[in-house]
Order: C-alpha cells, then structure tokens, then sequence
C-alpha cells in the first residue's frame, strides 16, 4: 500500500505524518493505557515532568477515552489557579487554549495543562445546569502539597482523610491521624480513596507498612510468560496495635492503580489475619479495575511508546486487572435533586415564590439586599461532606460496630463475623421486601 501511495499517488506526499498516526492507531489498539507519542507530545510530556513545572490545581477523571469530547473535573484543589478562578468540581473541560479534547488522551491533557508557573491556560467548560460555555484562564502555580482533606467528626468521635492521589507527604499525614485516633480513643478512622487515581508505588509502600508487619508482601509485577519481575514488601515496623482503632476505607469506580492495590492488600492482610487485630473494612462500590505497568520507551525520530509491559498481582497472587477490588459493604452513592428539579422547587416550592406574597423586609423597611457571596472551598467542601450518602452511611456502620462490640465482644472479634452482623443490621441500598397488609 505504502509502495502504490509513494509511486501513483497524483502528488508526491511526505509519508511521516500518516505514518505516526498509523503506529499510533496501532499501539492504541493494544490496551487503552499504551500510547505512542510523536515527538511534539512526548517533548511536553517530558517537559511537564522534568525540573520546576506548574499546574493548575485539579483533580481529573482520568477514565476519559481518546474519542470522549469532555474531560469531568472531579475536584479542585483549595487555593490554587483553578480555584482561584472559579472552576468548580463536576465542570467539564471541552477546550485547552482552543484546542478540542478529541483524539488526546488523559497523559496529552495532562501535559497541556502544566507549564511553567506563572503561565496562563485557557479552559472553556460545560457546567451542569448552564446553558452556556464558560471561558476560564488560570494561572498556573506549583503544587507541592498533596491536596489532604482531614476532618475530626466530633460528636462521633471519628475521624476522616481524602487522598486523590499518594505522594511522599501522604505517608507522613496517615502516620499523624492514626496516632492521633489512637491517642484519643476514636470510634474509627475513614479513609477516602475514592476519586484517587494512584500515585507513587512507593509511598503506598510505606502507608501499608503503617499497618503491617515488616517484610510484608505488597504486591508482585508478572510479565506476559506469569514471570515474576518485582516484588514489593513492606520495610518498617507496623503503628497499629491489636484490636486500636478500625479503619473504613471508600472506594469507587474511581479508585484505579495504587489506590486499588492499598484497598486490596490491606483488605487481604484484615481477612488473613489470625489475631483479628488489623480490622480493615471496604465501603462503597467495586474499584476501576487498573492493574497494568506501562514503561515509556524512547525511540527513534524523537518519539516514543508507552507500553503496558506487566500486570500487578495481589498477595493472593490475583490479579485486579479489569476486575477492581469489591468492597465488604456495597453502597452506591446517592445524588442531590437533579437541576430540573431544584429549580421545580425554588421557584415554586415556597410561600416566598408565590406572586405578591408579603416578604417581612417590605413590613420592616428593609430594602438593602444582601450580595449573594460564593462559597469558599472549606465551605463547599464541608457542605459536600455533610450531604454525602456514603460518609453518612460509613459513620453509621462505625456506630454500630462500637456499640456491638461492647455489647457482644465475644461475637463481634473476627472479621467475618463481623461483616455478616453489620450486612444484616444495617440497611444500605436493598429493595425493600413489603407485602400489603389489608385492614
């Protein structure tokens, strides 16, 4: 075919271009996760990941696939560009400084939104419930810290920690709340996996070794012939003391790679466990199910590939690849009132939205309004908190399983027990079962 185009072809062409995009149709067709980079791509991915660079402080889906034309916000980091500006969690980014999202994926995005800090990117987004698209430049900054949420729920006496996503500062933040749940005798610890896409294997080395014994296997790399290439194991002395505080970790379909492998190793070593003190718990719903190694090789021409070369495998030597890791206590998440109908109800819901009706600040004289002020992140993000179903539920099933345990020590020590009694006493999402009862 090539020989006919370069012989017959009305003009001559220059072959490279429709060359690299064929390689590139190739590789891309092997999994979603290998790529081959042309050489402008793989300059900005290196670019980006190399030295001092700037992002602009979000927390994005990275489940987009090439042809998808959006790409979700899923959080933005407080204080940053993208917060400063004014974009918010569930907008979707249909433009990069004009550019489509089309064709590019998650590693191109990335790419094109960090630059040097100080530098401008330009976003045009969808944001539900808007009619319009909205026109965003950010300024990018340097992300340093890892964006960590840590509340202290008072009345309960539990405490919470998100990670979108692990770094080194990660380990060091788990360490100081575990110490302090213990110290202050905490019902229980929840820690937020969901919406985390992974981060360094390393890092969640060193959390699993807050929890486990030394030398406690991690998690293995096979190639395609099941050989073993690497073994990852734990390499400090375990904080967590026998039957201390028990940890409620959530997922979602977003928890994908190194935050699928932390869920599942721990929730392996808590079943494994002939002392019952490691009381490890799944909440949510069933994880994304990424368990393969790329390796970006360089090549000729200044291009490169991204290649899956290995698959992670579990201490139980299973594989999370395409199957994700199931939690101990499904619950599917719960959303707000669709836009349609908050709108239903805040025009005519009320005594106030009806026509004419007597409003106390005309009675009183009171004319001035008060400017409608934009919630600060802390505030969205408690609010958020507060309204959702999944935290709700996990600090119930915390509640109930230290009441149980002081009532029924006995029968509230092993693990499965443990879960089969929390399964049968609490409600999460099943159907009711009713029969109608004629009086």
């Amino acid at each position: 075919a090539f020989h006919f185009v370069n012989t017959k072809y009305y003009q001559s062409v220059n072959p490279e271009p429709a060359i690299i995009q064929a390689i590139k149709a190739f590789i891309k067709n092997l999994d979603p996760h290998s790529d081959f980079m042309d050489p402008k791509t793989y300059l900005e991915i290196m670019e980006s990941t190399q030295g001092e660079f700037g992002g602009i402080g979000i927390v994005i889906d990275h489940t987009k696939k090439n042809d998808d034309e959006v790409l979700n916000v899923v959080d933005t980091i407080p204080a940053k560009g993208a917060d400063k500006a004014g974009i918010k969690a569930n907008d979707k980014i249909i433009q990069i400084n004009n550019e489509v999202l089309k064709g590019l994926s998650v590693d191109e995005i990335r790419a094109k939104l960090r630059g040097k800090p100080g530098s401008t990117v330009t976003l045009k987004i969808l944001r539900p419930g808007n009619k319009e698209i909205l026109t965003f430049v950010v300024t990018r900054e340097l992300i340093q810290e890892q964006n960590t949420i840590c509340y202290h729920f008072n009345q309960q006496n539990i405490y919470y920690l998100a990670l979108n996503m692990f770094t080194e500062n990660s380990v060091k933040q788990i360490e100081q709340l575990l110490k302090k749940a213990h110290s202050q005798k905490s019902q229980g610890l929840i820690l937020d996996l969901r919406n985390n896409s992974g981060g360094l294997l390393t890092a969640v080395l060193d959390i699993a070794g807050l929890f486990l014994k030394k030398n406690s296997l991690l998690v293995t790399t096979k190639n395609r012939e099941k050989k073993v290439l690497e073994q990852y194991r734990t390499t400090r002395e375990p904080i967590i003391n026998h039957q201390q505080t028990p940890i409620f970790i959530l997922t979602n379909n977003f928890t994908a790679s190194a935050a699928e492998i932390l869920a599942g190793c721990l929730q392996y070593y808590s079943e494994q466990d002939p002392n019952h003190a490691l009381l490890v718990f799944l909440v949510g719903s069933k994880t994304f199910g990424k368990g393969s190694v790329q390796e970006v090789i360089p090549i000729s021409n200044d291009c490169a590939i991204k290649l899956t070369t290995a698959l992670y495998y579990l201490p139980n030597d299973v594989s999370i690849q395409g199957s994700g890791i199931k939690p101990d206590f499904t619950i599917e998440p719960r959303f707000p009132a669709p836009h349609e109908l908050n709108w239903i109800t805040n025009n005519f819901g009320y005594e106030s939205t009806l026509k004419n009706t007597i409003k106390l600040e005309e009675i009183d004289n009171e004319n001035t309004k008060n400017e409608k002020k934009e919630k600060s992140w802390e505030e969205r993000k408690k609010e958020q908190i507060n309204n959702d179903y999944i935290i709700l539920s996990t600090m119930r099933l915390i509640e109930m399983f230290d009441l149980a345990q002081k009532a029924h020590p006995k029968q509230m020590q092993r693990r499965k027990d443990i879960i089969q009694f929390l399964n049968k006493n609490y409600t999460f999402d099943d159907v009711i079962q009713m029969e109608e009862i004629k009086i």
